[in-house]
């Protein structure tokens, strides 16, 4: 029969290897707890959407309408379009200033501004002989026209070039930059106005009537014109 002493002993023992083992499953525990999976984006930061695009829309939807600039109520594509005597083709929709979705005309919060006033035509070079001409060489291929590039200020036309391309124009204009619902930036190429509305850029020979120059790309982009 074992002593007291050898029997307190073996208790003693047995108290502290139960209370190791009981550490180092606690810190097991702990460890599998980094291991959560980490909750996905949207879980996070909620439904996130890209508006870069016009959305499907149901011809009865409810629509914040605008008429020469102001807001008249809510309205169908339709309805807002007969309000403004206009094509529901002619209406822009998109996200207004308080981030709800809206129908105005083209550009109807920004018309066409006055043009640049006429640079004076050079007088013409005096006449001067010219040496015989030298052999007649293969005709370089030609390049692409260029004019001065001008952007309206909201007050006057500031020149972004003496002389360059349309597209060259166009990018430095326009790329990178988004229009709301109604609303235009204008600038000029030559003897073209340009005018950026919700994801397109149009261009005018005599500053009233406007067609599509090119489509704007998604993130405000603006494919390169040929």
């Amino acid at each position: 029969m074992a002593a007291p002493s050898d029997q307190r002993l073996v208790v003693i023992i047995g108290a502290a290897v139960a209370v190791l083992a009981g550490v180092v499953i606690a810190i097991f525990l702990a460890g599998r707890g980094d291991d959560t999976p980490e909750e996905p984006p949207a879980a996070r930061g909620g439904l996130q959407l890209d508006v870069a695009e016009a959305p499907a829309l149901d011809p009865q939807r409810q629509l914040r309408c605008f008429v020469e600039g102001q807001f008249v109520g809510m309205a169908t594509l339709a309805e807002c379009a007969e309000r403004n005597g206009v094509a529901a083709q002619a209406l822009d929709v998109g996200l207004d200033a308080s981030g709800e979705l809206a129908a105005a005309p083209t550009a109807s919060f920004a018309p066409p501004p006055e043009l640049p006033p006429l640079v004076d035509e050079p007088l013409p070079a005096p006449v001067v002989e010219t040496p015989a001409p030298a052999p007649v060489q293969p005709a370089p291929r030609p390049s692409a026209p260029t004019a001065a590039c001008l952007r309206h200020s909201g007050s006057d036309w500031r020149q972004m070039s003496a002389a360059t391309t349309l597209n060259a124009c166009v990018q430095m204009l326009f790329a990178g930059r988004c229009e709301n619902p109604g609303g235009a930036e204008y600038g000029r190429w030559g003897e073209t106005t340009l005018r950026l509305v919700p994801r397109r850029v149009e261009q005018s020979s005599d500053n009233v009537r406007f067609r599509t120059l090119v489509e704007q790309g998604r993130n405000c982009s603006i494919p390169e014109i040929r």
